[in-house]
């Protein structure tokens, strides 16, 4: 038995299928403290935050991936950075979002989210960043990353992701299930047959993750009987390597102008950081040695 946040990967049957499988409990617990999100939107950022450790671990080592999910409902969007290091970090819009439960008594996800575009942006140290857009299906997270393997990767998918929220808003399980067909498994009806058989039966993968089983024993439920490979696991963590250092550039990309109007003001300056909540306080003396860096003395 282990709790513990990390990702496995597999292969199914004669490497005709692969899987990723993250609990990510502990990454979800933490996005809640930090944000204070609801329920709701707990869920919302929770599914995101998964999906986006599952395709860090698609990446390379120094890459890197922004998912952006821009709807028109309530939630005013959600934004997720993560790594090949199994680190992630994201924010929503709207963390206080309140909406009734759906016809089927559970959290609105879609509802929040609204109807639009997801893109995924990945930094592969190249001059220009690749983006995948495509229009958001149901808003509920899974669909659309279902339909973004499809399109934009070219991959038949099922995505599994779950949030189950307590009564008290924080976080009882977390998690998601991958599996993608190879190539291999193009022309094996009854192979692709088992496997939505298998995947129309299971149990919700929220209720999944809640218990003490790990990632492996749950892969291993769903597909008993099945040819199957484990080939590695990865920690992952809610991570954010924001830095005083950062903002301080940051401010700096302001301009002098901009720089010097703050000097005026006479006061500090606070910044927030989006992903962590994190607040930065620059003095006005620093303000001012930052725009006499710029060769833009006040003097």
């Amino acid at each position: 038995m282990n709790s513990r946040d990390y990702l496995v990967r597999a292969m199914l049957g004669a490497n005709q299928a692969r899987i990723l499988a993250v609990r990510t409990t502990g990454v979800v617990t933490e996005a809640q403290r930090v944000h204070r999100t609801t329920p709701v939107a707990t869920a919302a950022l929770g599914r995101t935050l998964t999906m986006g450790l599952v395709l860090g671990a698609m990446l390379k080592a120094d890459e890197t991936l922004t998912i952006q999910i821009k709807g028109d409902g309530p939630l005013q969007g959600i934004v997720v950075s993560a790594n090949s290091r199994g680190q992630v970090k994201g924010y929503v819009g709207n963390p206080h979002v309140e909406l009734p439960l759906n016809s089927s008594g559970k959290l609105s996800v879609g509802e929040a989210v609204g109807q639009g575009y997801l893109h995924v942006i990945r930094d592969m140290g190249l001059k220009e960043p690749y983006y995948g857009t495509v229009p958001l299906q149901t808003g509920e997270i899974g669909d659309d990353f279902a339909y973004y393997f499809a399109v934009s990767e070219q991959t038949p998918s099922a995505v599994l992701v779950g949030v189950l929220v307590g009564t008290d808003g924080v976080p009882l399980g977390s998690g998601g299930i991958v599996v993608q067909l190879m190539p291999e498994a193009a022309e094996d009806e009854i192979f692709i047959t088992e496997l939505e058989e298998r995947l129309q039966v299971m149990t919700e993968v929220s209720s999944l993750f809640a218990s003490e089983r790990s990632p492996e024993a749950i892969v291993e439920e769903i597909f008993a009987g099945l040819e199957l490979r484990f080939i590695d696991r990865q920690e992952v963590q809610f991570f954010c390597d924001c830095s005083r250092e950062r903002f301080e550039r940051g401010l700096v990309t302001l301009g002098a102008d901009e720089l010097r109007e703050l000097v005026d003001r006479g006061e500090p300056v606070e910044v927030v950081c989006h992903f962590c909540s994190k607040r930065y306080r620059f003095a006005v003396e620093e303000i001012d040695r930052l725009l006499q860096e710029l060769g833009n003395s006040r003097a």
